[in-house]
């Protein structure tokens, strides 16, 4: 048998992520200037006269309706019957600094927690919904799907500064709408990009220094719609910092272009999105003896590295249809390539991931009166090869793993009345092959379902400004790679024994009610839900530790968990705004075997790991002045168990931070100061417990202060 190093669960959940040496990435940014270049020397920007600005701004609008279909396909409306918040442009730029999204979206929207894994809010990240991890969570980028479709899991870090690109981020809580890629089956995050064809050009550059040795450059430009009807956006970003634990330091580099036509009735845009991460790993936590004796302490050596990244390209058309409806199709290809260290030593391994993944998505929208009806189609094709070597050049195995998925949804919307009835069916197909390297001793094998995804709902206006909804939908998930391989990276005759075939973890199921209220005044806004998910074969940590020290993943069974959200904002005082979210939740595994400890236990009524029961956000922001702006925000999280058991021994306590900014701007110039955990929390984020029974914690991020410098032009 392979050392068990190989096996580690820890860097195999990295698998959408892939490195780009430094060359690949200096031919890649010549390649987005030189097509920025093209666009704009075809498009005579300064060498026309620009039409009347009006017609031109008006025509902006129009076009960008056209662009953001896909968008809003997959979208929830203000009126579905769904628990939603959207995070507009201005938000974002009121919260961003560069950190990892996961960090960005946290105190955002309710029922989220994240973590870092170096101390800071920059570099590795990982968000939870509903005490849910991000496998479990629907992401996509203007309607392209970012999952990785083995393991269900995207890391943000490799697209560094990625919310500079963004005009609005929608997170839906529960099984939401039905959506392109993997399951949303603790909600889905949705973007949507800057938009390309806008009125005037322009563009802006940020200057940013901060603790810990945190620097972030980031420029951007947008050549505006012109008389040729093309437009480009593009944006360069780089950031770094040394991480607040030991060796932990984090480089980040992204490029961003979007080029578009924009006729009368059609749109025809490219995106590009490249990233590149490369980092001194940090992803193992520390004990409490080791965070008592120095809370910086990293157990990783300082040579154990990683050089990951991502790139994805999309083409996509659209037309407005002469019915008052619209189509839009995209193709997208998304590549990556890349390798990470582990040292148990002397013995130094690294391992490789690569992947290639091509796609097609497509929705046609039409409104008729009181009917309104989406219907759109997601279909991919992936391959990624996993190698492992021991270092300096012994192959250790080289094997590969195959999916497709295809899906359809149909959503319609009658309006009766004071009433909007909804309806959302999709159909989802996916299949896994496993291509077990030439010397594993064991033959391919492979693995498909099918899933019928149903959901329905109502919303009743009860006076203006005033509505309440109730839905109830259905969705199931297939297991991902990692809970069929419990974390290990390679299948063979060593220890295929200890999984058994890929029928031995089940698809997991969920049945989500809820029932919430909107309230939208001019001084107020108030939206509360109640909510009820029953899981059936809920997949977890469970199952006895195997000879790789990875523990098993298997189904428990019956879980719920149950709660009510809250997010509000009041403007009711003069330049003063107060808002705020909190979920307060309870959350259970009905019964289950546990063999994690290695003797089997029955366990009755247990909290699932890391779901606190009570979260919220607050934050109170006044403006003096139109050029000042001050706000300080809060957030308490409950404590919560690292693992399924409900052990006191387990427990990540609770913990309250303190974030603080303020924003002064003359003309075109800005300055923002932010500041980050001001109270210096000595507590943690997040935890794992260890096959060998070892607890282990993140710590918070640490105190920090950002300066970031803007000017636009």
């Amino acid at each position: 048998m392979y050392p068990h190093a190989i096996a580690r669960p820890w860097r195999t959940r990295r698998l959408c992520v892939a490195s780009l040496s430094a060359t690949l990435m200096t031919a890649t940014a010549a390649s987005l200037l030189s097509l920025t270049t093209a666009m704009i020397a075809a498009s005579p920007l300064g060498a026309q006269v620009r039409p009347d600005s009006a017609r031109t701004a008006a025509k902006a609008d129009s076009m960008r309706r056209i662009e953001g279909v896909l968008v809003r396909a997959i979208r929830a409306n203000e009126q579905a019957p769904i628990s939603q918040t959207t995070i507009g442009r201005a938000a974002i730029t009121q919260r961003h600094f560069g950190q990892d999204v996961p960090m960005l979206l946290m105190n955002a929207a309710p029922s989220m927690t994240s973590h870092t894994e170096n101390g800071t809010n920059w570099g590795y990240s990982y968000l939870r919904l509903r005490g849910m991890d991000q496998t479990r969570i629907n992401i996509t980028i203007d309607g392209v799907p970012l999952n990785d479709m083995e393991d269900q899991v995207l890391y943000f870090a490799n697209l560094a500064d990625l919310m500079s690109n963004v005009q609005s981020v929608q997170v839906q809580r529960g099984v939401g709408t039905s959506t392109a890629g993997t399951a949303s089956f603790a909600g889905s995050v949705n973007f949507e990009t800057m938009p390309v064809a806008r009125a005037d050009a322009g563009g802006d550059v940020q200057l940013q220094m901060g603790s810990f040795g945190a620097q972030r450059v980031t420029a951007s430009f947008n050549s505006g719609l012109t008389a040729s009807r093309f437009a480009v956006y593009g944006r360069a970003s780089a950031l770094r910092t040394n991480g607040y634990r030991d060796h932990s330091g984090v480089m980040g580099r992204s490029a961003f272009v979007g080029a578009g036509w924009f006729g009368a009735r059609d749109v025809l845009k490219l995106t590009t999105l490249v990233g590149l991460l490369a980092d001194t790993l940090s992803y193992t936590g520390a004990t409490r003896e080791q965070l008592a004796a120095n809370r910086r302490f990293n157990p990783l050596q300082r040579d154990e590295r990683d050089k990951f990244g991502q790139q994805l390209v999309s083409l996509a058309y659209t037309r407005a249809l002469q019915n008052g409806g619209s189509v839009s199709t995209t193709v997208y290809r998304n590549s990556a390539r890349g390798n990470y260290d582990y040292f148990e030593l002397p013995d130094r391994y690294r391992f490789n991931l690569a992947h290639t993944w091509y796609g097609i998505t497509s929705a046609y929208n039409v409104e008729r009166g009181a009917l309104r009806v989406n219907t759109g189609i997601n279909a991919n094709t992936y391959q990624r090869a996993h190698r492992g070597y021991l270092q300096p050049s012994t192959t250790l195995y080289d094997n590969t793993g195959h999916k497709q998925d295809a899906s359809a949804f149909a959503k319609l919307s009658l309006d009766a009345g004071r009433a909007r009835w909804f309806a959302d069916l999709q159909g989802r197909y996916a299949k896994f092959r496993y291509e077990p390297d030439a010397n594993a001793g064991i033959d391919q094998r492979a693995i498909d379902w099918m899933f019928f995804n149903p959901k329905a709902g109502v919303t009743y206006q009860l006076a203006p400004g005033l509505s309440t909804y109730a839905s109830y939908g259905i969705t199931s998930r297939e297991p991902a790679r990692n809970d069929l391989f419990a974390g290990d990276d390679d299948l063979n005759s060593g220890n295929v024994a200890d999984y058994g075939d890929f029928a031995r973890v089940k698809p997991e199921s969920v049945r989500d009610a809820e029932l919430g209220i909107t309230l939208s005044r001019t001084t107020l806004d108030v939206s509360a839900n109640l909510y009820s998910m029953d899981f059936r074969n809920d997949i977890a940590r469970i199952g006895a530790p195997t000879a790789s020290g990875a523990i098993l993943r298997r189904n428990v069974g019956n879980s719920y968990r149950r709660g009510v959200e809250v997010d509000a904002a009041y403007r009711g005082i003069s330049r003063v705004v107060l808002a705020g979210n909190a979920t307060w939740s309870q959350n259970r595994i009905a019964q289950f075997t546990d063999s994690s400890r290695g003797t089997p236990v029955v366990r009755r009524n247990v909290a699932p790991l890391l779901t606190p029961a009570f979260i919220s956000s607050h934050r109170i922001e006044l403006s003096p002045t139109n050029r000042f702006m001050v706000s300080v925000e809060g957030r308490y999280q409950s404590k919560a168990f690292l693992d399924n058991t409900s052990s006191a021994d387990r427990v990540l306590p609770d913990y309250y931070t303190l974030d603080a900014s303020a924003r002064a701007t003359l003309g075109r110039y800005a300055l923002t100061v932010r500041g980050a955990n001001l109270g210096d929390t000595q507590k943690f984020a997040s935890g794992a417990v260890s096959g060998s029974g070892r607890v282990r914690y993140f710590v918070l991020p640490a105190r920090s202060v950002f300066a970031t410098l803007s000017a636009e032009f």
